[in-house]
Order: structure tokens, then C-alpha cells, then sequence
């Protein structure tokens, strides 16, 4: 039982500008914190101080974490206490050995992405096999938050509701047929997966060991963002000027200026042209059935942000490209499915729904979100909870409503993204969907899936959705079928989401089966969340 003390940290980003713009937000939460535990009788005793010369109290960065963990106590009980973004590595070397009950903990808000961030550091935790428990709440006031600060206080630990989750079963025969011969084709034809730099933003959970990749017939092209830079010198002024034009006649817009540090130019866009362009070359050249750019860390300091080249490559209606010695169109009516970040986990998904899609006759477009945020919507025949998944990039104009003609390109943040470049940004269109997620637990790899719906909100909400999150980004206004708030955060193991339309429920049904049937044969342990 914890009676006394426990210790809170704070981790954060590797970016200085993003942990100072954070700290606001961060400290206000840590008040609200203190006070719940306080209610409780428990002392919260901050495991490191504010940096007056850094403007801001966050790990930011591994070699900081270690420093920081040389003086906790290794039975002490441990918060982490997340409002922003998160570098997981920053503190999973000090949680590995940490022996004291460890509560992750965010504020509901989609301002900073701290619910992000806790997802990820949740993921990544259950990947490395550290036990934790985890509670999120708006003010820190509410019933579920107080009955389970009060179940961690009292046992050490926190048992949410999963009745949602059922294990593989009760799959019609004809969508099972389906996803074992596909399975079995893929693994016998094999893939590769071009990797442009592994690890991402300290996302663990997101890199996939080689070891249970190959057995699936999937197999990595290491590869170097600075091969893909460099090729990007190679492309054209009137090849990047081509893409961009053809972009301007599908009737997307730019929101164009011209200060490079904080508005969106020209210059950044023909870039991110070049940027697609090469990416599409090298991954003709290494034979990459799907590919992810890490662009953060390192590319963000030579080029704009490589956004616009993904939701350009998840799409089949995409400026086509040739190669540099011949007239021959790279990839003709095909997507090249990229996966954000570099998350190897949603590549995987995205190389199997792309595929099996197609072979089902359904619009195979598929991309990942960011879990964002969400509340509960009444209105317009509407009465759920309607969450916000929204990525910077990855996401393809045919999800949107309007497809390029509804898609608009705005300056990426300046605090993430100094070179600035645009984003692919859009409003997703009602219809049923798939959701996913690989993630791996216990040296497996496992899939969760259920259905679900987008829905059409008013302007007035989706503006104000935007305003409350990141407003430069593509959004979708998601319903889960059968699945709690609480429920999905507790459960899903990943700040990402991956997503795909179907044509109708019904066929939506039959896809969700089919895949599940795939990833069961490929050696994934499979589970079903929420209504199917």
C-alpha cells in the first residue's frame, strides 16, 4: 500500500522549442496532480527540478534520463506524468530496473498531444514486458479517475474493463478461405520493407525485430535518409515544378507566403515535390513494396517536412513518375503505402490492407493516425463519443471529402518542423471503416481490430476540433463500434491507428474478417475489439 510518497517525472521532447511551448500545459496538469494525490494523503515529490536556463522541467533526452534515475530509489512508486509528446527512450533504460509500482499518467486534452505521448510510452513499455498500470482524466477530479488512483494507491496496480476484447473465433468460412490464401501467397512471394532510418522519436514499440518480421515473408531495405536527400538534388527543377502543377490542376491549394521561418513558400513545396519524386526512385530501385521516412530526427534540419510525399504516395491517383533514364512510370495505379514515422508495426498493416484490399475489390487507400483526442458529440443524428484521428502526414486525398479539390496545404508548426513544408490536410468522408494495430507484447506480434464509422460534424465542430488539436493537419471524425473511451485507451497499444474504408458495413465485416484470418496465418495472435 502507498501511504506516503510517491515520485513524479516528466519526459519530454528531444526539441527545445516544443518542451518550452509545452511547459504551460505541463505544469498545470502537475498541479492538478498533486492535488488529486494530495486528496488521497499522499506526497508527490518532483525526481527533477525545473531547468531556469532551458525554460522548462522535462527529460529531454536519454543521457538526461540516466542522470535523473541515479537518484530515485529503485522501490520508490513512480509517476509519469505526460501532457506532451514523449521521447520513450529518454526514460525506458530507467524503468527496466525500476522495481516500485509504476502509474502512467495524462490530462485529457488534444492541445498538447500528451495523450499521444502516453500511448506511446504505454506501448512501449508492454513491448519491453515493464509492468505498469495507467489513468488519464480531464481535471483529475472525476470518479474513474479517482477509483483508480485509489486501486493504484491501495494494490500497486489497476485493472481496467476489457470486455470489449474477444480472441480469434467465429470467422465466416469464406472471408477466412480468403485471408489464409493471401497469407500464404505473401510469405511465399515475400516483401520488403524500405526503412529510412529506424527509431523514430524514441517510439520502441514501432521497430519490429527482425527475427518476427521474417518468418511473415516481410523483410527490411535498410536505407539512409541522407541517400534519399541526396537524391533529391537529382530531381529536376521542371520535374518538381511538373508534380506541383499537376497538384494545382486537381484543384488542391496551397496557403502560400513568404517567410520561410514561419509561413509556407513555393520553394518549400517544389521540395517536398523532389522529396516524392526520389522516394518513389529509390524504392523502384531496392524493390520496397512499402516504405517509411523517419524525418524526425535529422531530415527536419535539411529539408521541409516529408508530409506532403506521404499522403502523395498512399494514393493511387498520385503525379505520375518516371524513371531517370527511361520514360517507364514508376508504380502505375498503385499506391506506394508509406507509414509515418517510420512505424514498422503500421507498415506491416498498411503492406497487408493495401493488398488484401485490392484483391477484395475494395478502395485500398489506407493510412495511420495519430489516437489524438475526442469527446462526445449530440447532434445531426449524431450521439457518441466521436474521436479525433489526426496524423501530420501519410494521410491520401481519396479518404478525403472532396478528395484534392477538398485538400489544402498549410505550413507545418515551426517549433517541429523548422524548414517548414506543407501538409496533405483534409476532412475524412463519412463511411465505414477497418481500424488496426500491430504492436508486439511478450516477444510476439499481435493484432487487435474492430469496425468502426466516420461521420460528417458540422463546420463550426470540426474547426473548433481543429483549433483544440494541431488545425494544419488532416482529420477524421471517428466513431469506434462497442468501445469505450476508457476502453480503447486502456487497450490499444500504439499513438497510432491505422484506418481503411470499405464500400458498406457488410463489406466492411467481410474485410475485417478476411484480414484477421491473414495476420492469424501469418503467426500474429489475433483479437477482435469492440462490436464485429
Amino acid at each position: 500500500m502507498i501511504d506516503q510518497e510517491v515520485i513524479l517525472i516528466a519526459n519530454g521532447d528531444l526539441r527545445l522549442s516544443a518542451n518550452r511551448n509545452g511547459q504551460e500545459a505541463q505544469a498545470a496538469m502537475e498541479k492538478a496532480l498533486v492535488a488529486a494525490f494530495a486528496r488521497e494523503g499522499v506526497t508527490v515529490k518532483r525526481g527533477h527540478p525545473y531547468d531556469p536556463v532551458r525554460e522548462h522541467g522535462f527529460i529531454d533526452s536519454q543521457k538526461h534520463g540516466m542522470d535523473v534515475f541515479r537518484s530515485i530509489p529503485g522501490d520508490a512508486p513512480l509517476v509519469v506524468a505526460e501532457a506532451v509528446w514523449q521521447y520513450s527512450h529518454h526514460i525506458l533504460h530507467g524503468l527496466y530496473r525500476h522495481r516500485g509500482p509504476i502509474l502512467t499518467v495524462a490530462n485529457w486534452s488534444g492541445t498538447w498531444p500528451g495523450l499521444v505521448g502516453l500511448l506511446n510510452l504505454n506501448a512501449s513499455l508492454t513491448k519491453a514486458g515493464i509492468e505498469y498500470s495507467t489513468l488519464w482524466s480531464e481535471d483529475f477530479t472525476d470518479r474513474f479517475f479517482r477509483e483508480g488512483l485509489r486501486g493504484w494507491l491501495q494494490a500497486g496496480r489497476i485493472a481496467h474493463d476489457r470486455s470489449h476484447v474477444r480472441t480469434y473465433g467465429g470467422v465466416p468460412r469464406g472471408a477466412e478461405a480468403t485471408g489464409i490464401a493471401f497469407a500464404r501467397e505473401l510469405r511465399e512471394r515475400k516483401a520488403i520493407m524500405g526503412i529510412f532510418d529506424e527509431g523514430c522519436m524514441g517510439m520502441y514499440n514501432a521497430i519490429i525485430p527482425d527475427e518476427l518480421l521474417h518468418p511473415l515473408g516481410v523483410f527490411k531495405e535498410r536505407l539512409s535518409q541522407s541517400t534519399l536527400y541526396a537524391r533529391m538534388q537529382d530531381v529536376t527543377d521542371a520535374e518538381a515544378r511538373w508534380v506541383y502543377e499537376w497538384l494545382r490542376e486537381q484543384g488542391m491549394r496551397f496557403e502560400l507566403g513568404r517567410d520561410e521561418e514561419t509561413e509556407l513558400t513555393e520553394n518549400q513545396v517544389l521540395d517536398q515535390c523532389r522529396m516524392y519524386v526520389a522516394a518513389l526512385r529509390l524504392a523502384d530501385e531496392f524493390g520496397c513494396d512499402t516504405i517509411g521516412i523517419q524525418y524526425q530526427q535529422g531530415l527536419k534540419d535539411l529539408a521541409p517536412a516529408s508530409d506532403l510525399a506521404e499522403g502523395l504516395l498512399n494514393n493511387r491517383q498520385r503525379p505520375p513518375v518516371c524513371r531517370e533514364d527511361s520514360d517507364g512510370e514508376l508504380f502505375p495505379g498503385e499506391a506506394l503505402p508509406h507509414f509515418n514515422e517510420v512505424d514498422e508495426c503500421a507498415g506491416l498493416d498498411a503492406l497487408v490492407t493495401y493488398r488484401l484490399w485490392r484483391r477484395l475489390g475494395y478502395p485500398p487507400e489506407t493510412t495511420l493516425h495519430d489516437l489524438r483526442w475526442g469527446r462526445h458529440f449530440h447532434g445531426d443524428g449524431i450521439d457518441d463519443f466521436v474521436w479525433v484521428f489526426l496524423i501530420s502526414g501519410a494521410a491520401p486525398p481519396a479518404h478525403f471529402i472532396d478528395g484534392y479539390r477538398g485538400a489544402v496545404s498549410e505550413r507545418q508548426p515551426p517549433m517541429y518542423f523548422p524548414r517548414g513544408g506543407g501538409t496533405l490536410k483534409g476532412v475524412s468522408k463519412p463511411g465505414p471503416i477497418v481500424w488496426s494495430r500491430v504492436y508486439i507484447q511478450s516477444d510476439r506480434l499481435k493484432y487487435d481490430t474492430g469496425l468502426g464509422e466516420v461521420v460528417a460534424l458540422p463546420a463550426r465542430e470540426t474547426e473548433e476540433r481543429w483549433r483544440l488539436t494541431t488545425p494544419q493537419w488532416p482529420i477524421m471524425h471517428a466513431v469506434l463500434k462497442g468501445i469505450t473511451r476508457d476502453q480503447m485507451m486502456d487497450r490499444h497499444k500504439s499513438n497510432h491507428i491505422q484506418v481503411v474504408y470499405a464500400p458498406d458495413e457488410t463489406r466492411a465485416r467481410n474485410g475485417l474478417y478476411a484480414k484477421a484470418a491473414a495476420m492469424k496465418e501469418l503467426g500474429l495472435e489475433v483479437f477482435f475489439c469492440g462490436k464485429t
